[in-house]
């Protein structure tokens, strides 16, 4: 156990979270998502248990996010059709307030996140069980001087 850290960022996060670098991308995916399949040859980290908000909130103070681009925090967007109201995109937007005040979230059509998900560094799979609860993270640079 470390201090200040979160007991829900697992060894092996921990690991991914250190060695991307700036622009590489990461996904915080919902229950629902098909990990293993979007993942296939790249990394899954697997998160039963936890949800979202949670892995976000673990994140974020960790993660600078990339200050020259904003798709940094990238949501799927809303199927054209589904009547669904994702409210935990409201819980997303506190939490990203705390740690990146000046970050906007940006949603994507379902197609293009997956592909853009095919990308990423890596995925992690929750088990959130909200609708249209995925993440796409892009790592910035830390400027602590």
């Amino acid at each position: 156990m470390l201090k200040s850290i979160s007991p829900i960022l697992s060894p092996s996060l921990l690991k991914v979270l250190c060695e991307m670098g700036h622009g590489d991308e990461i996904v915080i995916a919902d229950g629902g998502f098909p990990s293993e399949s979007i993942a296939k040859g790249n990394i899954i980290v697997r998160a039963d248990g936890v949800g979202t908000k949670e892995m976000l909130e673990a994140i974020l103070p960790l993660f600078p996010l990339d200050q020259y681009d904003s798709q940094n925090f990238i949501l799927m967007d809303i199927v054209h059709g589904d009547n669904v109201n994702p409210v935990i995109w409201n819980d997303y937007e506190k939490i990203i307030r705390k740690y990146e005040p000046d970050v906007k979230a940006i949603k994507i059509e379902r197609n293009v996140f997956y592909d853009r998900a095919k990308k990423a560094y890596a995925v992690i799979a929750t088990s959130e069980t909200a609708q249209y609860a995925n993440i796409i993270l892009k790592k910035g640079v830390c400027c602590r001087g």
